[in-house]
């Protein structure tokens, strides 16, 4: 199978899926999430390829207060932990490379997903996706007041799990 027949089968897999919005050729937004989330796809060695990248904020940036850089430093290199174990929610790879940029206001999530089963490689690029929002909500640190989009994934998480505002959902 060629590698553009393997693109093919990722641009339909993503286009019959709910959870993807086309930006431009080849270049689809995940909507699942509240973060700015693409997936670029393509086709390698008969396999259709899903590159994810997941940007999301610092701590400093939405927070109203200011964030020491000790603890965004402490909270920068838990979530980058906690994101190697991205391979646990996946149904087709289990042998996913992440990689954690950090910017000043944001952190980069890039993990890239081949597989033969594009529906099954679209559906895990979701999942990367919302593993990367789990992960970011779970590592959420009390004591601060928050500013959006971390107000609304509380809130999110505590309807979710019948509870009321006020704390983080774990």
């Amino acid at each position: 199978m060629s590698d553009s027949d393997a693109e093919s089968r990722a641009r339909r897999a993503v286009e019959n899926h709910d959870s993807y919005e086309r930006q431009s050729e080849g270049r689809y937004a995940v909507t699942s999430t509240v973060f700015d989330a693409d997936v670029e796809i393509g086709g390698r060695e008969g396999r259709a390829v899903f590159a994810v990248e997941v940007r999301v904020p610092m701590l400093d940036a939405v927070t109203a207060d200011r964030v020491a850089p000790v603890v965004e430093d402490g909270w920068f290199n838990t979530l980058s932990l906690r994101l190697e174990d991205v391979d646990g929610v996946l149904r087709g790879t289990d042998d996913v490379a992440v990689d954690v940029d950090r910017g000043e206001a944001e952190a980069a999530v890039r993990a890239e997903l081949a597989d033969l089963d594009a529906a099954r490689g679209a559906d895990d690029a979701v999942a990367v996706v919302e593993y990367v929002e789990g992960t970011y909500v779970e590592g959420i640190i009390p004591g601060y007041d928050y500013t959006e989009p971390v107000t609304h994934l509380i809130q999110r998480a505590a309807d979710a799990g019948g509870g009321t505002e006020g704390g983080t959902p774990l």
